[in-house]
C-alpha cells in the first residue's frame, strides 16, 4: 500500500475518534439536561438502565421479583417524552442499508460498533420491615407488550421506571427479595416484626379492651372467693333434704313459740300496733311453744339417721308456716338460730291464710294452735292438728321420739265409733267381733306412721331396734278382749309396727301418758285433750269427722 493511503487512513481514524469523542461528549450533555442523573437519599445516584447498542434493555439486568406495582413501567395511557429520539431500527430501513454502497456499509457498520454511553447501574434500596400483608406475587412477564415499549421509546420508558423507582423509596423502601426465597406469611411473620401489626394493634377498639380486662379482674375475683371460701371451715348445719324426699311436718309460729303477748295486742290493738311490737322486740327471743319439744325430737331422728347413711334424704322437714308478716320474720328468725333449730324453710304470708301453700310445700302433717287454719288444711284433704300446750311441765327424753295415737278417728276410721254413738257399746262389741278380720279403713294419721315406721325400719337394718330415736305407742279406749283383735290384724295388713299397744277400756289417758311422756299425742275428743293436759301432755286434737272428709 503506498504512503499516501496510509497517511490517508491515519487521519479517517484521528477523525473518526474524535467524533466518537464529540459525541459522548454530546450524549452527556443531553442526559444531564433531561434530569437522567438524579440524586437519591443523599449522594446516590440513579441511571439508566443498561442497553444494547441498538438501544435494546438488557434483560438480564431486571429482577422479575422488583416487578412490584410501584416500580412497573409507564403503562401505555402515559404520553410519551418528547426529548426521546433513539428510535430501533426498522425492517424497511434494514432492506435499504443492504442496497446502499459499500462505502455507506462501512460508516453505518463503524456507528454501530461505536460504544453507548456508559450508564451507571440501579442503586440497591435499603432494606425495610415487611409488611403484614404477603407480597404480590410477580404479574405475568408479557414479552410482546413489554418489547412494544421499549421499540416504541425505550429511553422514555427508561426515564419512567427511574422515576417510579425515586417515588416509590421517598415513600417507602421495599426490601429486595430473591425470587429463590419467597416465604409465606405465617414464616415472615415469625421472623421479621411487622411495623404494620402494631399499627393496627393501637388501633383496636377500646371497647374490646376493655372487655377483656373486664373479664380477667371478673375471673380473678371469683378466683379469690373461691379461696377465700376454701380456707372457711365447713359448716356443721347440715344441708336440708329435697322436699321430694322428706317427711314435711308444717308447724305455725304460734304453734313453735309462745306468742300470746302479742297475739293479745293484736286482738286488741289492732295490725300497726302489733308489728310495731314485733319490730322493737325483734333482738327478744321467744319462749317455747307446744310443738317446741316434738321439731327438737325430730331433729334428733335427722341425726342419728345421718350418722349410719351420710346421703339419706328420707329425712323430717320442718316448714315455719305463718300469716303473720314478713317484719316478725327477724324476730322469728333470732329465735330459732338461737335455739338451735334447723328451719331453713319459711312461709310469711302477711295476714293471708297460708293453707293455700300447704300442698306446694308437699306438707306431710300441719301443726297449728288455730282451730280455723286446721279446719282449713282438712278441707284440702292434708292431716292437720290443734297444738295444746300441758298444764305443766314435764321432764321429755331428748335421745327418743315418742308419738302417741288414739285409735278410731286418728290411726282408723270413725266407722266403728259412730256405731257405738248410734246403737251402744253392746252392738259396738258385736259389730268388730263380726269384722274381726276385715281390715279398719285408714284414718287421716295413718300416713304418719307409716312414715315413722320407715324411718325404724332403717335403724333396724343396722342392728338399732334396742337403740331406734323413734317409738311409737297406740293409746285406746277400746277392750282388747273385745274389739282389740281387729286393731292389731289391721296394722299387721298394713305392715306397720306399734311399738306398745295400750287398750284403757273407756279409762282415762292422762295418769297412762304421764308414763309415756309423749312428744305430741294425738286424739280426736277433747275430753281426752283435756285430762292428758292436766297432767302436762302435750296435745293435738284431730277434729272429729275428718277421717271422712279425708277419704272423699
Amino acid at each position: 500500500m503506498s504512503q499516501t493511503s496510509l497517511k490517508q487512513k491515519k487521519k479517517n481514524e484521528t477523525g473518526s475518534r474524535n467524533s466518537k469523542d464529540s459525541l459522548d461528549t454530546e450524549k452527556r450533555k443531553d442526559s444531564e439536561k433531561s434530569g437522567v442523573r438524579l440524586s437519591t437519599q443523599g449522594s446516590q445516584e440513579l441511571s439508566l438502565p443498561k442497553t444494547d447498542s441498538r438501544g435494546y434493555l438488557v434483560r438480564n439486568q431486571w429482577s422479575r421479583t422488583s416487578r412490584s406495582p410501584s416500580t412497573r413501567g409507564p403503562s401505555i395511557d402515559e404520553p410519551r417524552s418528547k426529548s426521546a429520539s433513539l428510535k430501533p431500527p426498522s425492517s424497511s430501513t434494514t432492506s435499504r442499508t443492504s442496497s446502499t454502497s459499500p462505502s455507506q456499509q462501512e460508516s453505518l457498520k463503524q456507528l454501530s460498533e461505536q460504544p453507548s454511553p456508559p450508564t451507571p447501574p440501579l442503586p440497591s434500596t435499603p432494606p425495610m420491615p415487611l409488611d403484614s400483608r404477603p407480597p404480590t406475587p410477580p404479574e405475568p412477564y408479557s414479552s410482546s407488550r413489554r418489547s412494544t415499549k421499549m421499540h416504541e421509546n425505550p429511553e422514555a420508558w427508561a426515564h419512567g421506571i427511574v422515576r417510579d423507582i425515586r417515588d416509590s423509596t421517598q415513600q417507602r423502601d421495599y426490601p429486595r427479595t430473591p425470587p429463590t426465597e419467597w416465604k409465606s406469611y405465617s414464616q415472615r411473620r415469625s421472623t421479621y416484626s411487622s411495623q404494620l401489626d402494631r399499627d393496627c394493634l393501637s388501633e383496636l377498639p377500646r371497647q374490646h379492651q376493655q372487655q377483656e380486662e373486664e373479664e380477667d379482674d371478673e375471673e380473678a375475683y371469683w378466683a379469690s372467693v373461691k379461696t377465700l371460701y376454701e380456707k372457711i371451715p365447713s359448716c356443721s348445719r347440715p344441708r336440708p333434704p329435697k322436699p321430694k324426699n322428706a317427711i314435711t311436718i308444717a308447724v305455725s309460729s304460734r304453734a313453735l313459740f309462745n306468742m300470746v303477748d302479742g297475739r293479745k295486742i293484736y286482738e286488741e290493738e289492732g295490725l300497726e300496733k302489733y308489728m310495731e311490737y314485733q319490730l322493737n322486740n325483734e333482738n327478744v327471743i321467744l319462749t317455747p311453744g307446744p310443738a317446741f319439744r316434738f321439731v327438737k325430737a325430730l331433729q334428733h331422728v335427722n341425726a342419728r339417721l345421718r350418722e349410719l347413711y351420710p346421703h339419706e334424704q328420707d329425712l323430717f322437714d320442718i316448714v315455719l308456716m305463718t300469716n303473720n308478716h314478713a317484719q316478725v320474720g327477724v324476730r322469728l328468725i333470732n329465735s330459732v338460730n338461737h335455739y338451735g333449730l334447723l328451719i331453713d324453710r319459711f312461709c310469711l304470708t302477711g295476714g293471708k291464710s297460708p293453707i293455700g301453700y300447704l300442698k306446694a310445700y308437699l306438707t306431710n302433717l300441719y301443726l297449728s294452735a288455730d282451730s280455723e287454719k286446721v279446719q282449713e288444711a282438712i278441707q284440702e284433704g292434708i292431716a292437720s292438728a290443734t297444738m295444746f300446750d300441758g298444764a305443766k311441765d314435764m321432764a321429755y327424753c331428748d335421745t327418743q321420739l315418742r308419738v302417741a295415737f288414739d285409735g278410731d278417728a286418728v290411726l282408723f276410721s270413725d266407722e266403728s265409733e259412730h256405731i257405738a254413738k248410734e246403737h251402744g257399746l253392746d252392738k259396738f262389741f258385736q259389730h268388730e267381733t263380726m269384722f274381726e278380720n276385715k281390715p279398719l279403713a285408714q284414718g287421716p294419721l295413718k300416713g304418719f306412721l307409716e312414715d315413722l315406721g320407715r324411718l325404724q325400719k332403717k335403724f333396724y337394718a343396722k342392728d338399732e331396734r334396742l337403740l331406734c330415736p323413734i317409738r311409737t305407742y297406740l293409746v285406746t279406749a277400746r277392750s282388747a278382749a273385745s274389739s282389740g283383735a281387729r286393731v292389731l290384724k289391721t296394722l299387721r295388713r298394713w305392715g306397720l309396727e306399734i311399738d306398745e299397744a295400750l287398750f284403757l277400756a273407756g279409762a282415762p289417758k292422762g295418769p297412762i301418758l304421764v308414763k309415756i311422756r309423749p312428744h305430741i299425742f294425738f286424739d280426736d275428743h277433747m275430753f281426752h285433750i283435756e285430762g292428758a293436759q292436766k297432767f302436762g301432755t302435750i296435745t293435738a286434737h284431730v277434729p272429729y269427722g275428718i277421717s271422712q272428709k279425708m277419704n272423699n
